[in-house]
């Protein structure tokens, strides 16, 4: 059923950049002749997609560029070799902006990821492909990547449930060991209980946080923001977190609104270039125009400056996080934007403005604490707004917990996008 709807429907979103139709095919039916044994894995036979950032066996792993070998690797990394040993199929490889560094699906190497709710917007980025996929269902469930707000602002812009684990909490996908990276992978599906089952997929916890999403949360010292210095929440999404957070209040939480510390654009910057110019074996030069700004300025950067800078965030905003046990804002301030938005418009100009739609994200990237998007209804153009849960670190359990009760107080699986058929 999903490979005929992928065949189908993909031409017009532009969510997978490569489909592994026999193999798949072959090993579902494996799978389904397997189903009868007792010790089979949790998620066994289940397709999913993986992000082309990450490296699945013998196939070609793009990066969303043209700019890097395009030479299919004989392993898995170590992100997807959990999931495969979880029992998931791999269908195949998900759209992203190239080496991630864009909150919006639109490389060079292959047409927008366009939003299922809307093809003439953005599905978001830089996990754009795993959103549209799973939000046009053409997978149960989609793996991503999250470095500023990768997960979450696709969950947002495509109406789903994703959370961004605490940094360390998964396993690097390169075994890289560095309490100052910025990304790391998570799940993105329509339900808290799909995500929660993920992660313990991903993870391997200590505890199973499937049971922690299951349980009654504690009562919750809870503070929300509705404004960013970047730009002006729009009202509409402005309007759904403060109904939002009436309904945290009902459910017996302590609710009161709060205020982050200020970054810039400019403060971030760095770390961001930093991390794009570590991306190996790539030719600048035949990179999109941005992602050479990104990444020939960082590497001009020394690595002591931009760990000083790193320090210096993080504890800005840890010991304002530290004033409750969760942090309620919207994911994204603004609509999806139009496909091609940024795309005019010079690099420095394209970044300060693609940087509205990670100005409550990324936050959670630099100080590595768990956060949640929830779907939070729709504009009256029909747009998906999304909210966003930061927990305390390493606190998944509270987050997932209060997703799953807002996930039944505010039931949001039932709506689902037009028909694309």
């Amino acid at each position: 059923m999903y490979l005929e709807r992928i065949e189908r429907l993909n031409p017009r979103l532009n969510a997978f950049v490569s489909v592994f139709h026999p193999v798949a095919a072959a090993r579902a039916k494996d799978a389904q002749r397997r189903r009868s044994r007792d010790t089979l894995p949790r998620f066994h036979g289940v397709p999913i997609g993986i992000k082309d950032l990450n490296v699945v066996r013998w196939t070609v792993t793009r990066w969303g560029s043209r700019a890097v070998p395009h030479i299919p690797l004989p392993m898995d990394d170590y992100t997807v070799a959990s999931l495969r040993r979880a029992g998931f199929v791999i269908v195949g490889k998900l759209a992203t902006a190239e080496f991630g560094a864009m909150p919006v699906t639109e490389p060079d190497v292959h047409p927008p990821t366009r939003n299922p709710w809307s093809l003439a917007h953005s599905a978001g980025g830089s996990s754009g492909g795993s959103g549209a996929a799973v939000a046009a269902a053409l997978l149960p469930v989609a793996q991503g990547s999250d470095g500023a707000g990768s997960l979450r602002i696709p969950a947002a812009f495509c109406h789903l449930f994703t959370i961004k684990p605490s940094r360390g909490r998964v396993r690097n996908q390169f075994g890289v060991s560095d309490d100052r990276i910025l990304y790391t992978s998570g799940p993105i599906t329509r339900s808290v209980d799909d995500a929660a089952a993920m992660l313990d997929a991903m993870a391997v916890p200590d505890r199973s946080f499937l049971d922690e999403a299951r349980a009654r949360p504690r009562r919750m010292r809870i503070k929300f923001v509705r404004r960013t210095p970047l730009c002006d929440t729009h009202p509409e999404i402005r309007e759904a977190l403060l109904r939002a957070v009436a309904l945290l209040a009902q459910l017996g939480h302590d609710v009161e609104e709060g205020t982050l510390p200020d970054a810039t654009v400019e403060e971030f910057l760095p770390l961001w270039q930093h991390q794009v110019a570590w991306t190996p074996f790539v030719r600048w030069n035949r990179t999109q125009p941005i992602t050479r700004w990104l990444g020939e300025a960082g590497r001009r950067l020394r690595i002591e400056d931009v760990a000083l800078l790193h320090d210096t965030l993080k504890a800005r905003f840890t010991s304002a996080l530290a004033l409750a046990d969760i942090w309620v804002t919207p994911t994204v301030p603004l609509p999806p934007p139009l496909i091609g938005a940024f795309a005019n418009m010079s690099p420095p100009d394209a970044f300060a403005a693609a940087a509205r739609l990670g100005a409550f994200t990324a936050v959670a990237n630099v100080t590595g604490h768990p956060a949640a998007s929830i779907p939070m209804g729709l504009t009256s153009d029909g747009l998906p707004m999304g909210m966003q849960l930061v927990g305390s670190p390493s606190g998944e359990g509270d987050v997932l917990a209060l997703s799953h009760e807002l996930e039944e107080a505010m039931p949001w699986r039932a709506r689902r996008p037009p028909r694309l058929d």
